[in-house]
């Protein structure tokens, strides 16, 4: 892993007007500044360039693979049959590759249905190939030390004591993968900014000093965040 490498991840279909992009972007623009000339900043946009849904060929080699335990990245290349399983894994491995090797991961996560957006768990399922993220050796997770920063934006209020906190598919989500992943969970990190369409929701218009308070929390934290990682 390199510690001063920083994989950014956006995922707001919204080009414009992005509380989950201007987050991470203060975070990264801070991050870089701190680390010098030596950083090196990663961005990925999985709305304006998506990540390609799996398909079967990609399940089919991943049920190989687990049969035969924890593998390294080459051998799993060679258990490919055909052309469509090689194609599967030659878009999935640039992408583990580049997770493994970040010290730092950024992702914006704006909710959409109560959960992440589609171009997010298109990465995810990319990313989660059995036994990639773990030590072909010993077992141990390759990912216990990366740090993980995840900037979780709903235009809603779904916090703690909230009528719809239990609609809260998203941080509990994340949270349950990285840990499934082996990042440690003194490692993870999650910023919200709830609210964030009081000022354009005539019901929730009402809420908009609450939006308000929420939105400067998330960019103290942020701040605090970029200082520290």
């Amino acid at each position: 892993m390199t510690s001063t490498t920083l994989l950014h991840l956006d995922s707001s279909i919204s080009p414009s007007g992005s509380v989950s992009r201007a987050l991470t972007a203060r975070f990264a623009a801070a991050w870089r500044a701190r680390h010098g000339v030596a950083a090196r900043h990663r961005h990925h946009d999985l709305a304006a360039d998506p990540v390609p849904p799996v398909r079967a060929a990609y399940d089919a080699l991943g049920r190989r693979t687990e049969r035969k335990g924890i593998l390294p990245l080459d051998d799993i290349g060679r258990l490919a049959e055909g052309p469509d399983e090689a194609h599967e894994w030659a878009l999935s491995r640039p992408l583990i590759e580049e997770l493994r090797a970040a010290g730092t991961l950024l992702i914006g996560s704006p909710m959409y249905n109560y959960t992440v957006s589609t171009g997010l768990k298109a990465w995810i399922d990319r990313v989660t190939f059995p036994g990639v993220h773990h030590d072909p050796e010993t077992g141990a997770p390759l990912l216990r030390d990366t740090r993980v920063v995840v900037v979780a934006v709903r235009g809603g209020g779904y916090g703690p004591g909230t009528p719809r906190a239990h609609c809260d598919f998203q941080v509990p989500y994340l949270r349950a993968y990285f840990d499934r992943i082996g990042v440690a969970a003194e490692h993870l990190h999650v910023v919200t900014a709830e609210l964030t369409r009081a000022a354009d929701i005539p019901a929730l218009n009402a809420l908009q000093p609450l939006a308000a308070e929420s939105l400067a929390a998330a960019e103290a934290a942020i701040d605090e965040l970029a200082a520290r990682l």
